[in-house]
């Protein structure tokens, strides 16, 4: 009915779970994680205890493989008709497919993920995730390798039923909102024709709106730069000190994350050229020049990270 993958990253700072079937609202029954403890998927007639249940036992050191066979050797059953998949912050990732589960059904795993899925078109959807995932080691945002890996799934056939919900989770210590959260991505497609596609918009305006910069993009806030960064916000209602009015005018625009003092992102300077089309006339390099705009001198880029909100 589902096919999922549960993962942690290259550098173990972050652990997720993505998971795609022809079932209602997927998200909310399947995938569960722990920032610095694991992740874990469970699917086929779920046993939805196995999430705090996995979680605990990965907290106190129990590695993958021993969480899943606790699992199994607590569940009054039927176990034949379970799957589950686990990943713990170091070593290899366990999965099980009970002998009852729909055909075809079946998983493999290996160091830092285990896939499964069940009544699929075939035993090459987790091929493909698999390949998928092994050959995604460039892909340094976990929420993007893990997509990678269920839309290669999803391409290969998926849940042969069809296709309705998907899902996104991934934890890493701090990185959620605000840095007051372990929760980086939470994003469900809860009933849709094409779910691993709509999962893929809503990550790409995760990215937009939830992802703080990075600071060798960043561009200083002086000189002509700056003079149509403040014309724009002007325009926009936002006057006054540069740092506060760019802030203020972010904080509507749901782009808080992205603000860093004395800097501007270029996804933010886009997102403000955009809704103040004409009421600035000079543009940095490296950027699409508005209606009778001049570049102007390329700011040096500030290295500082991000304080602390």
């Amino acid at each position: 009915m589902t096919f999922s993958i549960v993962a942690r990253s290259a550098d173990g700072r972050a652990l997720g779970v993505a998971v795609a079937s022809k079932f209602l609202g997927v998200g909310a029954a399947v995938p569960a994680a722990l920032a610095d403890v694991g992740a874990v998927a469970t699917q086929s007639y779920a046993n939805l205890a196995y999430r705090p249940q996995a979680l605990a036992l990965l907290g106190t050191g129990v590695a993958a493989t021993e969480t899943v066979a606790a699992l199994l050797a607590g569940d009054a059953g039927p176990v034949d008709h379970r799957q589950v998949g686990v990943v713990g912050p170091t070593g290899d990732g366990a999965t099980f497919t009970g002998t009852a589960c729909h055909d075809w059904a079946g998983g493999t795993a290996g160091d830092g993920y285990a896939i499964q899925g069940n009544m699929l078109a075939g035993p090459q959807v987790v091929e493909k995730m698999e390949a998928a995932w092994l050959a995604g080691t460039s892909i340094d945002r976990l929420a993007h390798r893990l997509l990678a890996a269920l839309r290669a799934g999803d391409d290969a056939g998926g849940d042969r039923r069809g296709r309705q919900s998907a899902a996104l989770l991934v934890v890493a210590k701090g990185m959620g909102y605000g840095g007051t959260s372990d929760v980086l991505v939470d994003l469900r497609v809860d009933d849709h024709a094409a779910p691993v596609t709509e999962l893929g918009r809503l990550l790409e305006m995760h990215t937009l709106y939830f992802e703080r910069p990075d600071p060798a993009t960043l561009l200083e806030l002086t000189g002509p730069l700056a003079d149509e960064v403040r014309d724009r916000l002007s325009a926009a209602g936002h006057s006054g000190d540069l740092d506060e009015a760019l802030a203020s005018w972010a904080g509507i625009e749901n782009l808080e994350e992205r603000i860093v003092p004395a800097a501007i992102d270029p996804l933010v300077l886009a997102h403000l050229r955009a809704a103040q089309p004409e009421s600035a006339t000079v543009a940095a390099p490296g950027s699409p020049l508005p209606p009778g705009s001049v570049p102007a001198d390329k700011p040096s880029a500030a290295r500082a990270p991000r304080p602390p909100a």
